[in-house]
């Protein structure tokens, strides 16, 4: 096989990794929904309820679901993934990954604002701000599934099958390409490209510090945390605390 059909080919999979893996998981989010309705919990009439469902289905059952079939396919073991246990040295490049996640995101932040430049809304926000517990609930849950789940299928098999045909950079520029696409359809309101535009920008971290550690554990700490203060940030906003 040629090097450019198999790097057309590496990114066939990714894609068909990302997309499949949304899609199988709402088929499972809304299968799990009916069952629990058809057994008198009115989950589709409780949005709270629906997003714990899917926040469970999704990032933790699907996607640790996808990603144990497509090892299963490659006879690949956890290896191929990079797990271990983080050193003294990872933990600071964990934390410090961390800090700039959040420092990128205030920077575009004061520049968006300056420009009067509008982003879209993630639906979990509006969800939340009917319901403020949400965002507390959303907060071990971005350690616990949203993290791990979504670093799982982005960085540890999509950035890791590109990895084996592209240079670092463009695996980690593709990567973040397809993690940001995807976010799309939780988007509403104006400025779905600059949210987009905002999520490629924060996953380069993301990818740059999976690629250095080749420990998915540092990148699924660094969403999480990210994840975890932005939601508690909501959640005082959401209740007038700030």
């Amino acid at each position: 096989m040629s090097k450019r059909r198999a790097q057309l080919r590496a990114v066939g999979i990714g894609i068909l990794l990302v997309v499949g893996a949304y899609l199988i998981g709402q088929v499972v989010v809304t299968a799990t929904a009916l069952i629990l309705r058809a057994a008198g919990i009115p989950v589709l009439d409780r949005p709270t309820l629906l997003l714990g469902i899917s926040v469970v289905m999704l990032q933790g059952v699907t996607f640790g679901g996808v990603a144990l079939v497509y090892l299963l396919y490659r006879r690949s073991g956890l290896s191929f993934i990079g797990i271990h246990i983080p050193s003294l040295r990872e933990i600071g490049l964990a934390i410090g990954g961390f800090l700039a996640l959040l420092a990128a995101q205030m920077s575009i932040s004061i520049t968006l604002t300056h420009f009067g430049i509008r982003s879209a809304q993630n639906t979990i926000v509006d969800v939340g701000n009917q319901n403020p517990t949400v965002f507390l609930l959303l907060i071990p849950a971005s350690f616990l599934l949203i993290g791990p789940g979504e670093e799982l299928l982005n960085r540890g098999l999509v950035q890791g099958v590109l990895r084996e045909h592209f240079q670092p950079l463009v695996a980690i520029s593709l990567t973040s390409i397809l993690f940001a696409v995807i976010h799309v359809f939780s988007l509403q309101g104006q400025g779905k490209f600059v949210y987009l535009g905002i999520v490629f920008v924060l996953s380069l971290i993301l990818g740059a510090t999976y690629e250095y550690t080749n420990n998915l554990i540092v990148p699924a700490f660094i969403h999480g945390a990210y994840n975890a203060t932005l939601f508690g940030i909501q959640y005082l906003t959401a209740t007038g605390m700030v």
